[in-house]
């Protein structure tokens, strides 16, 4: 699978818990590809899923989102590699989304969600 382009950026982990919030991503393929950074900022490990959304936040089921959930120890960040087919358009608007997942304990029960916003072009 060849990709053309993806968007990448790396930093401070403990400042955000998604890297970087927007992107634009060329791609000479039906198909484009974006690398996100999920971070953890707090004291403790949390667990994070990745989900792509479109414009409107409905979910992109066809998105491959590789891995879709992680555990994060405090202050760590991963890379998550997410690849989003065009269907069709010459432009595509996503949102991907970093929400924490809690664990189940009584005092963690509040589940939070980031969001980044990426605009992508096939170039004919």
């Amino acid at each position: 699978m060849a990709m053309a382009a993806f968007a990448s950026a790396t930093g401070s982990a403990a400042a955000q818990a998604l890297t970087p919030m927007r992107g634009e991503v060329r791609s000479f393929t039906d198909q484009f590809a974006v690398r996100v950074f999920p971070a953890n900022p707090y004291g403790h490990r949390i667990r994070i899923d990745v989900h792509v959304y479109d414009e409107t936040f409905a979910p992109v089921q066809e998105a491959q989102v590789l891995p879709p959930s992680a555990t994060l120890a405090p202050g760590d960040s991963r890379s998550v590699y997410i690849v989003v087919p065009f269907e069709g358009h010459s432009e595509r608007k996503v949102r991907i989304c970093a929400e924490s997942v809690p664990f189940g304990h009584a005092a963690t029960l509040l589940r939070t969600q980031v969001c980044g916003r990426f605009l992508a072009t096939r170039v004919q």
